[in-house]
């Protein structure tokens, strides 16, 4: 570069003979015409990136001579020096101090005689003549008629420097973040991934990069591809939203993560693509979910206990068992109780075990039902079924995973576990039902749709509802022997009714009470007297249970005895009464009556009893209006008896109050519905118009036993002469 004052070149032109650089009058770089250039073709070029504008590179081309012979816009703001001010100027002269021209012309000397490109820093003067660092990139052009040129490339270097430390900072910030980073371009295809995001999905970046996000992130349920092309076109970001998945670097856990999508641009507003982030948040999502967990469990326990236990029925109380568990903790549900164990017999130690299904329970109807046995059922395990094997030890048996000889091991044939297998019975956990040092059963879980496995948790949950569970089946199990006792025993002291009474016609019935405290009260009878009479009673002995049974039995017999003694009705009641002189809690009522067909009548007298119904052929069903009377055991009040008419056709009535008193209705409107179904009834027989009335009257599990006794008078038949035997003649 010449630094003489000599033949400078004229200013905006190139020196004599010198000719301008090829390329000088090209078009502007590929892209940066506008969108409205009519001159740039649709989809020709694409569209520039920003980092060029961010740096302001100025380009500056000298002769052979050092004269500036092209002058680029951002030379102009760079330099100051607009380019009619430069152009055909020395570029020595023009923007650098005078100290530094010699080694500016060597460099450049360099450049133009080597061919050697030079890059580096060099003091500049502005136009304003204050002093600016440039970095610079500097080399050789050659044009079509051999001339040399020399390009320069200059970029301030604060500008330089501050890019530089923005994209280091940016680089080691992404690199280093705990956050998971993926940058993708406007295909959706992976450009960048940061080493977080390996470590978080478990997949490496050479995996996924070049690959779209529909390839890659197909563990997602939720449709990602369509939620990040609707970020791309809307540029509505996605901010914190939260995903369950089960990543590929883990694939047999639930992984919660915190995503959030935005859309990339450059400084013009050009659409570069998409990033995401992810944040694991697995830990938080885990603390959280045990914590509903647990309160779900408390719950669960909870509305066991209020919702298990509700009667004294064990089948009931089975059920409830079973239900309470479906479909919170497992998908099927069965409860087997030990058949020895309901009458109270030991466990063999070997063998088979025989169990009897009392419940079964599921979320969904299908082939694990099916392999379950039928409630009410007795089915034997083997000795080395699961069942049979927590039975013996006292211990759950749990399988997290199970297996198809895991299967086979649950069921009592292969065709059930080739069922729970088609049912997708993945997990399995047994425990017993303990209850006062003994085992009584099983509560058998399963899962098919929940996904999850049976894990500890679980298992001391199931035992925690079993163990409370099996006190109220214990319970229900004495309950029942309590109630078999005292039936056996009621049932006992009832009569068996005579095959032929003469002019009458008798049917009967005896249900219990609902409960074990309130069996036993209730009896009837029917005794056959001298001169075709019969004596008919039916009594109810206040209080319940096998006290109250024994008491029954004892009145019972007296009133048969003092029967056969043809006492009149209020006489037989005047000794029963005194029968019960001092007895604690023997308060009695009674309803006895004589039904002679030879006079057509029936004498009845009412110790405090409900008064009998009367039908009669052509007549409504209708209450006999008897002197009440007092209860046997009261003492000391005389009993009256009643005489009415009792033709053949007529039909009486006898019952105790449990069939007629209930707590919701009115004892009339009660009695008024025994008289209407008495009347309905006329001209059925005697067996159907019993359980007609029962079935009218008697409300599921009522709260008192019944006693029932309908007679109907039929005409009397003669007695057959009998014939005189010849005597003996003597030989």
């Amino acid at each position: 570069m010449d630094t003489t004052d000599s033949s400078p070149a004229t200013e905006g032109r190139p020196a004599t003979g010198a000719a301008a650089p090829s390329g000088s009058a090209a078009p502007a770089p590929s892209g940066s015409a506008a969108p409205s250039d009519p001159a740039a073709a649709p989809g020709s070029a694409a569209p520039p990136g920003g980092l060029l504008d961010l740096l302001g590179v100025a380009a500056v081309v000298l002769n052979a001579e050092g004269q500036v012979v092209l002058w680029s816009p951002m030379a102009e703001e760079l330099f100051g020096h607009s380019a009619a001010e430069a152009l055909g100027q020395y570029a020595a002269r023009l923007i650098v101090h005078e100290e530094h021209r010699d080694e500016l012309v060597k460099l450049f000397t360099q450049v133009m005689e080597s061919g050697q490109n030079w890059a580096g820093v060099f003091p500049v003067r502005h136009k304003d003549g204050s002093t600016r660092q440039v970095e610079f990139r500097n080399m050789r052009l050659l044009d079509e008629l051999g001339g040399h040129y020399a390009l320069g490339l200059a970029a301030d270097r604060d500008t330089v420097e501050r890019v530089e430390l923005d994209a280091a900072l940016a680089m080691r910030l992404v690199s280093q973040s705990p956050v998971g980073l993926a940058i993708l371009d406007s295909d959706l295809r992976y450009r960048a991934v940061n080493p977080a995001l390996e470590r978080i999905t478990g997949q490496s970046a050479a995996e996924r990069l070049g690959r779209s996000a529909g390839e890659i992130l197909t563990y997602l349920d939720t449709g990602p591809e369509a939620r990040l092309r609707r970020v791309l076109e809307t540029g509505e970001s996605v901010v914190d939203r939260d995903i369950v998945c089960r990543p590929p670097g883990d694939p047999d856990h639930d992984h919660a993560w915190s995503v959030s999508y935005y859309r990339l641009e450059d400084s013009g507003g050009r659409v570069l693509g998409l990033a995401y982030s992810v944040i694991d948040v697995t830990e938080r999502h885990r603390a959280a979910a045990e914590a509903a967990q647990a309160r779900q469990r408390l719950a669960l326990i909870a509305r066991a206990s209020a919702s298990v236990g509700t009667t004294l029925d064990l089948e009931t109380t089975a059920c409830e068992l079973a239900d309470v568990v479906v479909p919170d903790l497992a998908d099927v549900a069965a409860v087997d109780v030990l058949e020895r164990a309901l009458y109270g017999r030991s466990v063999p130690q070997e063998g088979q075990l025989c169990f009897r299904t009392l419940a079964v329970s599921s979320a969904h109807d299908g082939e694990a039902v099916r392999a379950a046995h039928p409630p009410g059922g007795l089915v034997a395990y083997d000795g080395d079924r699961l069942v049979t094997r927590c039975v013996r030890s006292g211990q759950p048996v749990l399988l997290p995973r199970t297996t198809r000889r895991d299967l086979e091991l649950i069921t009592r044939h292969e065709a059930a576990a080739a069922l729970l297998e088609d049912a997708g019975v993945h997990s399995y956990l047994v425990v017993p039902l303990p209850a006062r040092g003994e085992v009584l059963g099983v509560l058998a879980l399963a899962r098919t749709r929940n996904a999850a496995p049976f894990d500890d948790d679980d298992v001391f949950l199931a035992s925690e509802l079993a163990a409370r569970a099996a006190v109220c089946i214990d319970n229900a199990r004495g309950y029942q022997a309590q109630r078999h006792a005292a039936l056996t025993l009621q049932r006992s002291l009832l009569p068996q009714l005579p095959t032929h009474l003469p002019g009458l016609e008798v049917a009967c019935r005896y249900q219990p009470a609902g409960a074990t405290s309130e069996i036993g009260g209730d009896w009837y009878d029917a005794i056959p007297l001298e001169g075709d009479k019969t004596a008919l009673v039916v009594g109810d002995v206040m209080g319940s249970g096998i006290n109250a049974a024994a008491t029954m039995g004892q009145l019972r017999s007296a009133a048969r005895a003092f029967a056969e003694l043809d006492l009149a009705p209020d006489e037989a009641l005047y000794h029963l009464d005194h029968l019960l002189d001092g007895c604690e809690q023997a308060i009695t009522t009674c309803l006895y009556c004589v039904c002679d067909p030879q006079r057509g009548e029936c004498r009845m007298c009412l110790a405090g009893h409900l008064p009998p119904a009367l039908l009669r052929a052509g007549l409504p069903a209708r209450l006999l209006d008897l002197p009440a009377g007092v209860p046997l055991g009261v003492g000391g009040v005389p009993f009256e008896a009643a005489t009415i008419d009792f033709r053949p056709g007529d039909e009486l009535v006898l019952y105790t109050d449990g069939l007629v008193e209930t707590r919701s209705e009115p004892i009339d409107a009660r009695l008024d519905t025994l008289l209407d179904a008495l009347t309905a009834t006329r001209g059925s027989g005697l067996e159907e118009t019993c359980a007609r009335i029962l079935e009218t009257l008697r409300p599921p599990g009522g709260e008192d036993d019944v006693a029932l006794l309908i007679a109907r008078a039929r005409p009397l038949l003669p007695t057959p002469t009998p014939t005189p035997t010849p005597s003996a003649r003597p030989t």
